[in-house]
């Protein structure tokens, strides 16, 4: 595993910034480029369905900037203001990663002092490809 110290504590910030008033479920991530920068989200809820989650925010605000080779992503997420818990990204964030990422590109889930980790190819075995 490789040392993702300062994407859990990115991500850990990023989770105090979430906008859920509907859900209470707060989630932070920290995107790390092959670079070695850093980029950071917090999931922001709406009313309807167009809320946006805490990974797509990351990615798209590296991908903003021009990056294109991503490393890994650390999330962390639960209920507000409660100690995290297991948190995975969803499958629209997995098939949405896919489109940027290689098949060995790593997802890490921190929780209860632990650090899972996954590939996006173990999370999404079957995603979408034209």
């Amino acid at each position: 595993m490789i040392n993702i110290k300062d994407e859990i504590m990115l991500a850990t910030d990023a989770r105090t910034r979430a906008y859920s008033p509907h859900s209470g479920y707060t989630v932070g991530a920290a995107l790390r480029c092959k670079n070695g920068k850093r980029y950071y989200g917090c999931n922001i809820e709406n009313q309807g369905i167009q809320s946006i989650c805490a990974e797509r925010t990351a990615f798209a605000k590296a991908i903003s900037e021009g990056e294109r080779e991503f490393d890994c992503i650390v999330v962390i997420g639960g209920p507000k203001d409660k100690a995290p818990e297991q948190c995975l990204p969803c499958g629209y964030c997995r098939q949405f990663m896919s489109e940027f990422v290689d098949k060995d590109f790593k997802i890490y889930t921190v929780y209860d002092k632990k650090v899972e980790e996954y590939s996006i190819e173990e999370l999404l075995p079957y995603g979408f490809k034209l």
